[in-house]
């Protein structure tokens, strides 16, 4: 665990959040403000909405940046048992693209990345692309869009 992560509980799940991942989709607080709010400190509220809603939302970073996990050891093994078998070779998924409003190009499935050259850079599954030239990883996304002030065309 980076020393920057952090987690809330709210007594039934834990919520796990990543600064490093997160590209500032909004997603979260746009979905659930009871619960995500950037102007507040702490900025995650786990008494503000029921638990059932607040993993809905959760669920929905496009990142990952989010997670969750059951506080109850017997419920946490019954959500690992039950999600998609991980096999040694990643599952091939179709593509995704998604461009985030004033935020990224959201890629998410299997490909892999080729450089300028040619060469194949990475096999990815989940990765955000730049869109606002501002990005101290180019091409990728690292959340500079925000203090930039990045606005797309509606």
């Amino acid at each position: 665990m980076d020393k920057h992560d952090r987690s809330y509980t709210n007594g039934e799940i834990t919520v796990f959040w990543k600064p490093a991942k997160c590209i500032h989709a909004t997603t979260c607080y746009r979905e659930l403000i009871e619960v995500f709010n950037p102007r507040k400190r702490p900025w995650v509220n786990m008494q503000g909405a029921p638990t059932e809603r607040i993993i809905e939302v959760v669920e929905k970073c496009p990142t990952q940046a989010l997670s969750w996990q059951w506080n109850d050891p017997e419920k946490e093994k019954e959500r690992q048992a039950s999600a998609p078998a991980r096999a040694s070779e990643p599952e091939e998924k179709p593509v995704l693209i998604q461009i985030m409003r004033d935020g990224p190009i959201v890629v998410q499935g299997s490909f892999t990345l080729y450089d300028s050259d040619g060469k194949e850079r990475k096999a990815y599954s989940f990765t955000s692309f730049c869109r606002c030239g501002h990005s101290n990883n180019m091409p990728f996304c690292d959340g500079n869009h925000r203090l930039k002030g990045f606005r797309s065309d509606k």
